[in-house]
């Protein structure tokens, strides 16, 4: 792919160092995805995905006064965070925690999930005025994603797919550029993971650019070319799915001998 003008790309970090206490989560590190591409960066648990995600979403910043740095999310080094939510879209795991906190508290339907989104917050609070406009938007939304007969249906009393396309819904209220998913498919039963993928290959149609942060090969859907690996706060690999997703190369990710399986364009992971 030909090399875009920073200005031109969706992420831009180049020779990035962060730190947290007193351990570099990520050092030396160097991304960048352009628009319309769909990729996933794959690594185990404590790679750093976490943190590479709150610098995707301007939650977190990298250090400066390093020569040849370079943080730029859209164009841009500084963001407000509401004004950075028009265009990323986030689903990820601290939001589910806290989806998972606020419906045992009070009722939460999937219309409110999907408006609250314009107000950054989890449901619908009294102080929230909702235009007619934003009303069209979600109910656009909920059929959209096939969740239109969930609108009046408490989220605690749907399944953990149906609550996970709720939170999609969430994140698309502002048509963003991109949707960073972090852990997508986590604690999903297979039927659920199915249809999950299926709502993603339906927003990839729809033009959305797709980020999955995962460590789950499962997750790499047919329309995904572009794969990155992540290990101790590095990118040790990064291009094509053909060339990256080798049985050695997961092995050296994981930390343990595997074999790649793939059927119809569908991977899995099996001890060696």
């Amino acid at each position: 792919m030909t090399a875009l003008p920073s200005a031109q790309l969706l992420i831009d970090f180049q020779k990035l160092t962060v730190i947290r206490g007193d351990k570099a989560i990520l050092r030396d590190f160097n991304l960048q995805i352009a628009p319309g591409e769909h990729c996933v960066i794959l690594g185990p648990n404590g790679s750093g995905k976490s943190t590479l995600i709150k610098l995707m979403t301007g939650e977190l910043y990298p250090q400066t006064g390093i020569e040849g740095t370079r943080f730029q999310l859209f164009g841009l080094a500084q963001w407000a965070l509401e004004d950075l939510r028009q265009h990323v879209g986030i689903v990820a795991l601290d939001l589910l925690q806290m989806l998972s906190h606020e419906v045992t508290a009070r009722v939460v339907n999937a219309r409110e999930m999907v408006l609250s989104g314009f107000f950054n917050s989890i449901g619908l609070w009294p102080h929230h005025h909702v235009t007619i406009a934003q009303k069209r938007r979600a109910s656009a939304i909920l059929r959209f994603l096939e969740i239109e007969h969930l609108a009046t249906r408490p989220v605690s009393a749907m399944s953990s797919g149906e609550q996970r396309r709720a939170l999609i819904g969430r994140a698309l209220v502002h048509d963003p550029q991109v949707l960073l998913l972090d852990e997508p498919t986590n604690s999903l039963d297979p039927g659920a993971v199915h249809e999950f993928h299926v709502i993603l290959r339906k927003l990839i149609r729809a033009g959305k650019s797709l980020v999955l942060v995962t460590h789950q090969v499962a997750d790499i859907l047919p329309e995904i070319d572009r794969v990155i690996l992540m290990k101790q706060g590095r990118i040790i690999a990064d291009g094509p799915k053909k060339k990256i997703l080798t049985s050695p190369a997961l092995s050296r990710l994981f930390g343990k001998k595997l074999k790649l399986i793939q059927k119809k364009q569908r991977y899995d992971l099996v001890s060696g």
